[in-house]
């Protein structure tokens, strides 16, 4: 099966553009609560979407999930409102489906799908080393329909220095074959265009099918929204990018054969990558 692609975006126009182009879901991103915190030295994406943005792009979409990422479990603050509350709201303005990030225990897994209530459909957000260790746990909750595994925040929380090394010392694998054994579906982390990103995203996409993902997110290099003067650069973008990816897709189907040989040049790769940051910071 082809992997589910989703985009974030609070942009009415890409947001369709992305739509019509074959992406599958489109996400609304409310997470802030901690993020600047845990990933302040990271140039990584942080948005802080509302839920005027969910009712901005419910409206622009039509055919493509509107997934909504809300805040890790938390009580109501000075500057915002419960877990409950969050849900709720995101809920009420027409999210598809719902993501829980940055949790660590299983009791906060059963939080949020008692809030949920079965009105919408989840997905979680496995960010952390607590969590990880937590997954058995987790995998035996009733409700836990879909898992995607998050790059960025779980390679902080096990000390690396670059987001793919999680591929390549077996962590990701280890995590996805336990995951499989449940029956959930699962995806992981995020990729570039082709031919693009630190690591080319062929080689990404390849471990997608050699791991049984089913789902990737299209990550800020695919389209950088800020670094395009038009909406045509954009449609551009999106009907090559996703395009090269369904191409490359129906060959990974075809050609299983070639896997063991990308996860060495991955590894690689990967290495180069990892050099690059130790040299930065030992100058």
């Amino acid at each position: 099966m082809p992997l589910k692609l989703l985009y974030i975006t609070n942009d009415p126009r890409i947001a369709k553009i992305a739509e019509d182009n074959g992406v599958d879901r489109i996400m609304v991103d409310m997470e802030y609560i901690g993020k600047d915190q845990r990933q302040g030295g990271l140039d990584s994406v942080k948005n802080h979407h509302t839920e005027t943005d969910i009712l901005t792009i419910r409206e622009a979409v039509k055919k493509a999930q509107l997934v909504v990422r809300v805040n890790p479990i938390h009580e109501a603050g000075e500057e915002y409102g419960s877990s409950e509350e969050e849900i709720n709201g995101a809920i009420r303005c027409g999210a598809d489906v719902l993501m829980l990030p940055y949790f660590k225990t299983a009791t906060e897994v059963k939080h949020f799908l008692a809030c949920v209530n079965g009105r919408c459909r989840t997905i979680l957000l496995l960010e952390t080393k607590e969590a990880v260790e937590a997954l058995d746990d987790i995998l035996t909750i009733p409700g836990v329909e879909e898992i995607h595994i998050g790059l960025n925040d779980l390679s902080i929380s096990y000390g690396r220095n670059f987001l793919f090394e999680l591929l390549t010392d077996g962590t990701v694998e280890r995590i996805c074959w336990r995951i499989r054994k449940a029956g959930i579906p699962y995806g992981f982390g995020g990729i570039a265009s082709l031919g693009r990103g630190d690591v080319p995203a062929e080689m990404i996409i390849r471990e997608h099918y050699r791991l049984g993902s089913g789902g990737a997110i299209l990550s800020r290099s695919f389209c950088n929204v800020n670094k395009i003067d038009n909406l045509e650069a954009a449609e551009e973008i999106f009907f090559r990018g996703v395009r090269e990816i369904r191409t490359l897709e129906r060959e990974c189907a075809a050609y299983r054969d070639y896997f063991e040989e990308n996860r060495r040049e991955l590894r690689t790769a990967v290495e180069k990558v990892v050099s690059r940051i130790k040299a930065r910071y030992n100058d």
